[in-house]
């Protein structure tokens, strides 16, 4: 009896001890499993819907595909590349997206920022001038192009009447290569300065208040202290807005497609003077039915994407070491 006594506590341990090396096992599983657990769903969401479809288009564009027979494919390589590069059509499309995103990225941002300094000062209805900025950017392209393109019309446009009472002949917005260019920007202008301001505004709200106090007992001005307290110190902010405005001239699709107000939507007007690389790519996919040009088009914008965000890689880490 006392033998079996003195062996009943050893064998209680030894059937114990995988039981409790199970528990470990779970709980070094779940303390270290499960951040990956919970991210998990966005990587299958980004690998079935971003990565995969990437590949898959980098995979036509190395062959001739057709739009009525897309599981028919013929090797081409870099063929596509080739005529791509020789192509008029992608050189034209290029200057013309270039352009376009100038001509809307610059006044775009200046009035963003101008728009938020104002913002940023204490007045009365600060939430209602808030929320109508923002209004532009929550209002569809479609009925935002629509709409400033019967502003732009030739004869009966209300922009074409008010020059008319400063002695200004009528413009054919459309059909004339910069002015179809500038009324293209103002929309995009028009959409997106609201959005862009209220990001400057949260980045000014976030510099701490004492550097505004310690440049004005220094007998700075309101001038001064923007461009030397504001300005780097909503320099991170600035940069991500260029980029991103930089990425959305590269994609313009909606509002020259409307601009056009049919056929010439497609083609970027009669002698292709606001076609940009997204309705190169449309047309090249959806009116010739070229899906494999098509797909070399995409690569290109999004090759044209990374060189513009290794740009900004650059240019940030230049700006810091300034700094």
């Amino acid at each position: 009896m006392p033998g079996d006594a003195a062996q009943t506590p050893g064998t209680g341990g030894d059937a114990d001890r995988p039981r409790q090396g199970r528990r470990n096992l779970l709980h070094r599983l779940d303390i270290k499993g499960a951040p990956y657990a919970f991210i998990a769903p966005f990587f299958l969401v980004f690998a079935a819907f971003g990565f995969y479809p990437l590949l898959y288009t980098f995979w036509i564009s190395l062959h001739h595909v057709e739009l009525a027979s897309m599981n028919v494919m013929e090797w081409r390589g870099f063929g596509n590349y080739t005529e791509l590069w020789q192509d008029d059509r992608f050189w034209n499309g290029l200057s013309n997206t270039f352009t376009i995103g100038v001509l809307s990225t610059v006044p775009q941002l200046l009035m963003a920022l101008g728009l938020a300094h104002l913002l940023n000062y204490r007045l009365r209805g600060s939430t209602f001038f808030r929320v109508a900025a923002l209004t532009p950017y929550a209002t569809s392209v479609g009925a935002a192009a629509l709409v400033f393109t019967m502003l732009f019309e030739r004869d009966f446009g209300l922009i074409n009447w008010m020059l008319g009472l400063v002695g200004v002949d009528n413009i054919d917005w459309e059909n004339n290569k910069w002015a179809a260019q500038t009324a293209i920007s103002v929309i995009v202008v028009w959409r997106w300065t609201g959005y862009n301001a209220l990001l400057y505004l949260a980045a000014m709200q976030a510099v701490p208040r004492d550097r505004y106090e310690a440049a004005a007992l220094d007998g700075a001005s309101r001038w001064q202290q923007f461009t030397k307290v504001t300005i780097p110190g909503i320099r991170s902010t600035i940069l991500f807005t260029i980029v991103l405005s930089t990425i959305g001239a590269t994609q313009l699709f909606g509002e020259p497609l409307i601009f056009g107000q049919g056929p010439n939507g497609v083609t970027g007007g009669a002698d292709n003077q606001y076609q940009t690389l997204g309705l190169l790519l449309y047309e090249e996919g959806w009116k010739n039915y070229q899906m494999g040009r098509a797909a070399t088009v995409a690569w290109a914008m999004f090759l044209l994407l990374i060189l513009i965000f290794a740009a900004q890689r650059v240019l940030k880490r230049f700006t810091s070491r300034t700094s």
